[in-house]
C-alpha cells in the first residue's frame, strides 16, 4: 500500500512540488545537489553509440496508453491482434497488446479499491478465533490465535484513526472550496495567486471578505504553493485517499474480488484479467512508467531517464495492498513476454502467500531478470520492520536479482533523505531521487510526486539505460554497477521518523545515490578491458 505523504498539522499533502515544474533528478551532481547527470551522460558519454531496445515492466495500477509522452514507448507485443477477442500468441492471454492487467474481470470491469492484507488475514481468522481467549486453545492454536489478537487491534484502530481523519479534511475541504469559489466570484477573477490575495487583503474593507482573503494568503505561502487552485487538487486527493483507507483499505466487510471472478486461494490459476492495462486509476502507474522512460525526442512534457525502452504495463496494483498470487502472476507475465528489467513500485507488511511470490522470483532468476523494488515508505528500518516483496528469500538467502531502493532528495544536505523513506543498512541497496519527482500523469498531463515509488524507477531506467547501451551485461552485471558506482555521501541527515542525526552513509549497502553518470563509464571500462567484470 503506497502510504499518504501529509502534513501532520492540517492534513494537507505537500504541495511545493506540485508548483516545481523541473526534473531536478536528470541533472548532474554537484556539492550542493544529488542528481544522478542524466543529461551529461548523453551528452558526453553516449552521443556515439546506438542503443538496443530493452524491455521494462511496470507492475503497478495502471499505466495511461495514450498519454502523450508514453504512446511511442509502450511495448506492443507484435504477435497479438488487437481486439479480435482470441489469443493469437496463444501465451494465455486474450488481447495483450500492451501487456495485462490481473486485478480486472472477463466481462471488462476493473477493481479500483481493495482491502489491506492485514483487513484480510483478520477476515480469515476471526471466525476461528472471534470470541475465545488463548487460555481455552491448544498450545498448537495460540500461536495463531497471538497472530488473529495483534491484526484485530491494527484493523480496529487503523480504521477508526482514518475514518476521524477523513471526517476532518472532508470538513476542511468543503471549507476551503466555499471560500475560494466566494472569493472568486466576488473579484470576478478566476484564479486566486498570491498577488490577487495579497491585494484583496490589503484593501478589501469588508471582514467577510478580507479574512478569507487573508487565511488563503497565509495557507498558499506555509505550503509553497501558487495559487489556490494548486491546494485545492491537493485536498481533493488527500480527501480521496483517506476515504479510501476508511471506507475500503480498513473496512472488513468490503470486498472487490467478486469483480476478478477468480478463485483467490488457488495459487496455480493463471487464466484470470483482462487486457485493460489502465484501469480506472492510472496515476501512480503513469507517473512511474514517466520516470523511466517518457519520450526524450518529442519536444513535449519531461524527458524519461532511458531513451530505448520499451514499457510493459501489468496491472496488479490496487488502491489498497496487492494481493501475492497478482504479484507473482505478473512476474510471471513479465518474464514469459521479454521483459529484462521489472519495476514493482509496491508493498506491504503481511504477505500470506509469499512461497508464490518467491516461486516467481526464483523463475525470473533463471531467466536473468532484473527486478527493481521500492523500500516503502513508512521512515522505518526495513533491516528489522516487515516489508514485502522482501528482498531475502524465506530461507534468508538475499534474492541476488532484486535491488531495493531508498529515496533521496534534492541538496546535499541534513534533508537529503526523504522524510517517509524506509531505509536498512543491510537490506537497502542504493538510495535515488524520491522527492519533488516531475513526471507523467494521465490525460496527457504532468505532476510532481514523491515516495521510494518515484525512487524505484529511477533505478529501473539507469538499468535499462545499461541493458540498451550495453546489451551483454547480465543482471548481476547491471546490480554491480549501479551499486558500486553509486556516489556516497558521508552528510549527517535526520533518520527519519526520528530526532537523532546519523550519516547518510549508513542508511544502505552502498551508503549512496545512484548515478548514471558513473554507472555508464564503469560500463565503458569494462568493455574496453580496463575494469573486470563481475560474473
Amino acid at each position: 500500500m503506497k502510504k499518504i505523504i501529509i502534513s501532520a498539522s492540517i492534513c494537507l499533502l505537500s504541495v511545493a512540488a506540485s508548483a516545481q515544474q523541473t526534473q531536478w533528478f536528470l541533472r548532474d551532481k554537484t556539492d550542493s545537489t544529488a542528481g544522478i547527470s542524466v543529461d551529461r551522460t548523453y551528452r558526453e558519454l553516449l552521443k556515439n553509440r546506438k542503443p538496443t531496445p530493452v524491455v521494462v515492466a511496470v507492475i503497478d495500477g495502471g499505466i495511461d496508453v495514450n498519454h502523450e509522452d508514453l504512446r511511442r514507448v509502450l511495448w506492443t507485443n507484435t504477435k497479438e491482434v488487437a481486439g479480435n477477442g482470441k489469443d493469437d500468441d496463444k501465451n494465455g492471454y486474450v488481447d495483450d497488446v500492451h501487456g495485462w492487467n490481473f486485478i480486472g474481470g472477463k466481462d471488462g470491469r476493473n477493481v479500483s479499491y481493495e482491502t489491506a492484507e492485514v483487513t484480510r488475514l483478520y477476515v480469515q481468522l476471526k471466525p476461528k478465533y472471534e470470541g475465545k481467549s488463548r487460555a481455552s486453545l491448544k498450545p498448537a492454536e495460540q500461536k495463531e490465535f497471538d497472530l488473529y489478537a495483534k491484526i484485530k487491534a491494527e484493523v480496529e484502530k487503523n480504521q477508526a484513526q482514518y475514518k476521524a481523519q477523513y471526517q476532518g479534511i472532508s470538513q476542511f475541504y468543503a471549507q476551503y472550496k466555499e471560500a475560494v469559489s466566494g472569493l472568486k466570484q466576488a473579484l470576478n477573477v478566476t484564479k486566486l495567486d498570491t498577488n490577487t490575495l495579497r491585494q484583496a487583503a490589503d484593501t478589501l474593507r469588508d471582514a467577510a471578505l478580507k479574512r478569507p482573503a487573508s487565511g488563503l494568503l497565509r495557507l498558499l505561502r506555509q505550503q509553497g504553493a501558487a495559487d489556490t487552485d494548486v491546494v485545492l487538487g491537493e485536498l481533493e486527493k488527500a480527501n480521496e485517499q483517506l476515504k479510501a483507507r476508511a471506507e475500503y483499505n480498513y473496512n472488513p466487510d468490503f470486498n472487490s474480488r467478486d469483480i476478478v471472478g477468480d478463485n483467490p486461494n488457488d495459487l496455480k490459476q493463471r487464466d484470470y484479467g483482462n487486457a485493460d492495462i489502465m484501469g480506472p486509476r492510472a496515476d501512480h502507474g503513469t507517473h512511474v512508467a514517466g520516470i523511466i522512460g517518457a519520450d526524450r525526442t518529442n519536444n513535449l512534457g519531461v524527458m524519461g531517464i532511458s531513451d530505448a525502452v520499451q514499457i510493459m504495463g501489468v496491472r496488479a496494483v490496487p488502491d489498497g495492498d496487492e494481493r501475492d498470487k497478482d504479484v507473482a502472476n505478473a512476474i510471471r507475465y513479465a518474464v514469459d513476454n521479454g521483459a529484462q528489467i521489472i519495476n514493482m513500485s509496491f508493498g506491504k507488511d503481511y504477505s500470506p502467500q509469499r512461497e508464490a511470490v518467491e516461486e516467481a522470483e526464483r523463475y525470473a532468476l533463471s531467466k536473468g531478470v532484473l527486478m527493481v523494488h521500492a523500500a516503502g515508505n513508512d521512515g522505518k528500518d526495513i533491516d528489522t520492520a516487515a516489508n514485502y516483496p522482501s528482498p531475502r528469500f524465506i530461507d534468508g538467502k538475499e534474492i541476488p536479482n532484486v535491488i531495493t531502493v531508498g529515496a533521496s532528495a534534492e541538496t546535499n544536505d541534513s534533508e537529503l533523505i526523504a522524510s517517509f523513506s524506509n531505509y536498512g543498512k543491510s537490506t537497502v541497496d542504493v538510495f535515488a531521487p524520491g522527492k519533488d519527482i516531475y513526471s507523467t500523469v494521465p490525460d496527457s498531463k504532468y505532476e510532481s510526486n514523491s515516495g521510494t515509488s518515484m525512487a524505484s524507477p529511477v533505478v529501473a531506467g539507469v538499468a535499462a539505460v545499461l541493458k540498451s547501451y550495453f546489451p551483454k551485461l547480465t543482471y548481476a552485471d547491471i546490480k554491480r554497477i549501479i551499486m558500486q558506482s553509486a556516489t556516497p555521501y558521508q552528510t549527517k541527515v535526520r533518520r527519519p521518523e526520528s530526532s537523532d542525526t546519523v550519516a547518510f552513509s549508513a542508511l544502505s549497502k552502498t551508503g549512496g545515490v545512484v548515478n548514471l553518470y558513473d554507472a555508464v563509464k564503469m560500463a565503458l571500462a569494462m568493455e574496453s578491458g580496463t575494469a573486470t567484470k563481475g560474473k
